[in-house]
């Protein structure tokens, strides 16, 4: 038998200027599953997205997903993709609850087999009982004096981290001023965000910002889209009361899931989150396209 992939419908373009089109994954011509591809955006590298690959349940385990998400990432390569990212959930892991868990391990070990590496994950907490800060530990709001300075040490840190995932330093300053005009159009005051900073025994010794609107995911009410702690007063758990204060900013308007994103190759981080009752929901895996 074959496996095909089949336009759904015509070409079009999403609200960030993707190109995007939906395939039928056929068996013999007879449709079995779905999948949506996405082409790079314009103001990076070539990144590629599979999306929402699905394989009906009675053809599943028979390597139809495999030779789909192949025959997409060809499909990518026409598009002059050199990488391909796909999201898989992670949020029934460890659970048996309608076989989830096992779908949830099957997407996983997907990717894993065809070459996929994990990039980042998001996660998630249900927020409840106000935590309180370690003795010393007080927080306050950055003004705005101190805005600009705070932006621009923030701001290295993304740009360089952008340009290690294949932007140029162009791209990647042009990015970077985009996030600020969009999600902090005045400073320290933009609605929709809080920033914050950590004092410890009269000293500044972090910060961290906080979204409430035009959030990465749908289910949560407020993200942690940066989170810092200075770099010679790390290892003394200012970034667990970062977050303890996160918390509190959160529980204050009533947002009470807070989401975040952490890289695959930052474990004190991942290890901090789970400690604090972060859970994992969703991961981002990515491949090269040779």
């Amino acid at each position: 038998m074959t496996t095909t992939l089949r336009p759904a419908g015509p070409e079009s373009r999403t609200a960030e200027g993707r190109r995007s089109r939906a395939y039928e994954v056929c068996v013999n011509s007879r449709p079995v599953g779905s999948v949506t591809l996405l082409g790079p955006p314009g103001d990076g590298p070539a990144l590629g997205r599979l999306e929402r690959l699905f394989i009906e349940e009675g053809e599943r385990r028979r390597g139809r997903g495999t030779v789909a998400a192949l025959a997409a990432e060809e499909a990518l390569r026409g598009w002059g993709c050199t990488q391909v990212e796909a999201n898989v959930r992670l949020d029934g892991l460890g659970e048996d609850t309608d076989g989830a868990a096992e779908a949830i391990s099957a997407g996983v070990r997907l990717l894993g087999v065809l070459g996929y590496t994990e990039h980042s994950r998001h996660m998630v907490k249900q927020l409840d009982e106000r935590p309180r800060l370690p003795p010393g530990s007080t927080v306050r709001p950055l003004p705005e004096g101190e805005f600009d300075a705070w932006w621009e040490a923030g701001a290295a840190t993304f740009s360089e981290g952008l340009v290690a995932r294949g932007f140029t330093p162009r791209q990647a300053a042009a990015r970077s001023t985009a996030v600020r005009r969009t999600q902090l159009p005045d400073g320290a005051a933009s609605p929709g965000a809080a920033l914050r900073v950590l004092t410890c025994d009269g000293t500044d010794v972090g910060s961290v910002w906080l979204g409430f609107t035009g959030l990465p995911r749908t289910d949560v009410d407020a993200w942690v889209y940066d989170i810092n702690v200075a770099p010679e007063r790390r290892g003394e758990g200012h970034g667990r009361s970062l977050m303890l204060a996160a918390e509190q900013v959160c529980l204050d308007v009533e947002a009470r899931r807070l989401g975040l994103n952490v890289f695959a190759g930052n474990t004190a981080a991942r290890r901090l989150y789970t400690s604090l009752g972060f859970r994992p929901v969703e991961g981002c895996y990515v491949k090269t396209l040779l």
